[in-house]
């Protein structure tokens, strides 16, 4: 019984000294969640970059196989543009949480 006083005690003598030491809970500062927001944004930017990127890229490579396969250079390749370019579009507005239609 004297220890849970004795803990009971000690935890009220080591929250005072948090509090004193400026240790007690974080404090949210507006440059720190302005930074954050920024890097959030870049991130952002960056991934939806890279997956339009990455889709035109699949989709040439998928073109350019399938004309290495049927002997139609540069026909399919070129097909595969347009397609490439939608499967981006659709990964962009996927990402950004755009509803379409």
């Amino acid at each position: 019984m004297n220890e849970s006083r004795d803990q009971d005690s000690f935890e009220q003598r080591l929250a005072a000294a948090r509090d004193n030491a400026g240790l007690g809970k974080p404090k949210t500062d507006k440059a720190q969640n302005s930074a954050s927001a920024a890097q959030k944004a870049i991130n952002l930017a960056m991934r939806l970059g890279v997956e339009l990127v990455a889709a035109m890229v699949i989709a040439v490579v998928i073109g350019w196989g399938l004309d290495q396969l049927f002997h139609t250079k540069p026909w399919l390749m070129i097909l595969m543009v347009p397609v490439g370019m939608a499967a981006g579009l659709r990964n962009l507005m996927r990402a950004t949480g755009s509803k379409t239609g």
